[in-house]
């Protein structure tokens, strides 16, 4: 039963990503790093991805972009995307690679939070937004650094549990040639996505991230970024908060593999 509901997740799951593919590059004004984000999560989150997508991104119709991404919860959302493309994706390389060797599985998700925190802060945050974050890598570094920590912390609160629990359970799941690895990545995928949310939330309020934006042919880039208002003392606090989730997170995993 479980190998018939991989299969039609599969499917699902192509068919979303070849059409967030095509619509992106034909009728959505994103940013080229947003279209690559949303194209990543797409393929991680299938149908559930889709659906935020024309909730969230997709121009409803001609020059209606920048009014339609507006709000909060769309820039929230687009903050997400950004991130959880980063992170995922070096999570799942990582977890690809460790697949063909035994080691303790603490030391696996060790290196998985690593490897996912090294993709989203060094590439997908500094790197490519270097332009939008002070014009220098460096800059994109300094500014990025806390902002990624804590909702990357939020994602890995919610994918561990998966990846520990399902990994224990069920031999499958080791293998990156079997649907079992992807649907528990899926899965993961998705539920990191929806508890990192409400920090990104958080962060876009506040200034420190920006969500969405609007890159219209031979017009400037229309971005929504608020006015950083975050004390120290806050951003202090959201940090001490992210960590108790992720000791949350990983408390719940050893639990679950050892039910």
């Amino acid at each position: 039963m479980l190998t018939g509901i991989l299969i039609g997740w599969a499917l699902l799951t192509l068919l979303s990503f070849v059409f967030v593919v095509y619509d992106l590059k034909k009728n959505t004004p994103e940013d080229g790093v947003m279209k690559v984000g949303w194209a990543l999560v797409v393929l991680y989150t299938g149908p559930v991805g889709l659906f935020f997508y024309f909730m969230t991104c997709r121009e409803p119709m001609p020059g209606a972009h920048e009014k339609f991404i507006d709000s909060l919860w769309k820039q929230a959302t687009g903050s997400e995307v950004h991130c959880l493309a980063g992170d995922a994706t070096g999570i799942i390389i990582m977890a690809i690679f460790l697949s063909f060797y035994e080691i303790p599985r603490p030391f696996e998700m060790f290196f998985e939070y690593v490897a996912g925190f090294v993709s989203g802060f060094l590439i997908f945050q500094a790197l490519f937004m270097k332009k939008m974050m002070g014009g220098t890598y460096m800059k994109a570094l300094k500014s990025s650094f806390y902002p990624e920590w804590l909702s990357m912390n939020y994602i890995m609160a919610g994918m561990i549990p998966v990846m520990v629990i399902w990994g224990a359970h069920d031999p499958l799941a080791k293998s990156p040639g079997s649907l079992h690895f992807w649907g528990m990545m899926s899965l993961a995928t998705i539920i990191g996505g929806f508890i990192a949310y409400p920090i990104n939330k958080w962060l876009v309020s506040k200034g420190l991230k920006h969500g969405m934006m609007t890159v219209r042919k031979g017009e400037k880039m229309h971005m929504h970024h608020a006015e950083v208002t975050a004390s120290q003392g806050q951003v202090k606090k959201a940090l001490i908060g992210s960590l108790i989730a992720l000791a949350v997170g990983i408390i719940i995993a050893i639990i679950g593999a050892y039910l």
